[in-house]
C-alpha cells in the first residue's frame, strides 16, 4: 500500500446525522476551539449557555447560534430534549472545578462531552464519575489530540508497518504557555499536567 493511500484513509469517524449541540460555557476554549471546530465539521449548535449573558450573546452572534441564555433550564425550555433519542449533545466547557456542579443540571441519560481535565483533583474526578453513573450519562472527556489529522495519519502509517517495529516515541515540545489569559487558573492546584501535558498523555 502506498503512503498516499494510507493517508487518504486517515480520516476521523463522523456521524451520519449530527445532533444539535448545547454549549454550556462561553469562554475562550469555546470561542477559539469548540465553535470553530463545530462550524468546520458542520455540527449544528442550538444554544450557548453562560451566566455572563453578554458574553454568551456576543459569541452566539459571531457564530450564528440562534439562542444565548444564562441557564440550562432556560435553554431546555426553548430547545426541548427528547431522552428516547438523545436529541441533543451537551458540551460542558466550564472550568474543571465547576464540572461536578453543572452535570446534575443535565437531563438523565444524555450524551455529554466534558472539557478536560476531569476536575482539578482526584476527589472531583471521582465525584464527576459518580454523577455520570447515577444519571446514566453517555459521557466523554474531551481528549482530542488522538483524533487530530496528523495523529490519525501517524497511527495509520505505523499500523501499516511502514515504520517497522516501533520501540519508543519521543515528543519534543517548545512552547510558551500564556497562563495569564486564563484567569480561573490562578486558583488551580496544579497546571502543567492537568492543563497542558494532558494533551501528550492523551496522544
Amino acid at each position: 500500500m502506498q503512503i498516499s493511500e494510507i493517508l487518504s484513509a486517515a480520516v476521523p469517524p463522523r456521524p451520519q446525522t449530527p445532533r444539535p449541540i448545547i454549549s454550556i460555557g462561553a469562554g475562550s476554549i469555546v470561542h477559539d476551539s469548540h465553535l470553530p471546530a463545530y462550524r468546520k465539521a458542520g455540527f449544528p449548535v442550538a444554544a450557548i449557555v453562560d451566566p455572563d449573558l453578554d458574553r454568551a450573546r456576543s459569541l452566539a452572534a459571531k457564530f450564528g447560534i440562534p439562542l444565548a441564555v444564562a441557564s440550562l433550564d432556560e435553554a431546555l425550555r426553548q430547545v426541548p430534549y427528547h431522552a428516547h433519542d438523545h436529541s441533543l449533545i451537551f458540551d460542558v466547557a466550564v472550568p474543571a472545578k465547576f464540572i461536578h456542579q453543572v452535570l446534575p443540571t443535565i437531563p438523565d441519560g444524555a450524551a455529554v462531552l466534558i472539557q478536560k481535565p476531569m476536575g482539578d483533583t482526584l476527589e472531583e474526578a471521582r465525584e464527576i464519575l459518580k454523577i455520570c453513573r447515577a444519571k446514566a450519562l453517555t459521557a466523554a472527556i474531551n481528549f482530542q489530540l488522538r483524533w487530530a489529522p496528523n495523529m490519525l495519519a501517524a497511527r495509520r502509517i505505523a499500523e501499516a508497518g511502514v515504520l517497522g517495529e516501533i520501540h519508543d516515541i519521543e515528543v519534543q515540545v517548545n512552547v510558551f504557555m500564556p497562563w495569564d489569559i486564563w484567569k480561573f487558573l490562578s486558583t488551580a492546584p496544579r497546571l502543567e499536567i492537568l492543563y497542558h501535558s494532558i494533551h501528550y498523555v492523551d496522544l
